[in-house]
């Protein structure tokens, strides 16, 4: 039987990790895992994230960002819309996530963007996550 929500496990192993201190987490890839790690590490919330191959089985790596007292640089990181429950905004609708100091991934139809991005480019979609 396969996973219900892999964004939300993708989100939590993440947030798992940097809790634990690890330098790094593996996540079973996925286009949409891939596109939506390079989004956040484009941000600066994480470091380096690449493919890797371990036993025949594709892998992302996402090297986890710390500041310079050893805090995460991830402070917060939820799921929004979720199976469940889905949620679109328009690009006038976009909401900002802690007054603008973090941001929201949006699935669109030109990929994933973060919440300024898509104000740019003047397109809406699925709110898939905030980070802060």
């Amino acid at each position: 039987m396969g996973m219900t929500d892999p964004i939300a496990d993708l989100l939590t192993r993440i947030r798992n990790g940097l809790h634990a201190r690890k330098e790094q987490v593996e996540i079973p890839w996925s286009r949409v895992k891939e596109g939506l790690v390079h989004v956040i590490a484009s941000e600066g919330f994480l470091g380096d994230c690449s493919v890797v191959e371990h036993d025949g089985r594709r892998l992302v790596r996402v090297l986890l960002k710390y500041d310079e007292r050893n805090k995460p640089v991830i402070s917060g990181i939820k799921r929004i819309s979720r199976p469940s429950l889905r949620v679109y905004v328009g690009v006038n609708e976009i909401p900002t996530v802690r007054g603008g100091m973090g941001t929201n991934i949006l699935s669109t139809p030109q990929g994933f963007l973060t919440d300024r991005e898509a104000r740019k480019r003047n397109v809406g979609g699925e709110i898939v996550c905030a980070v802060w």
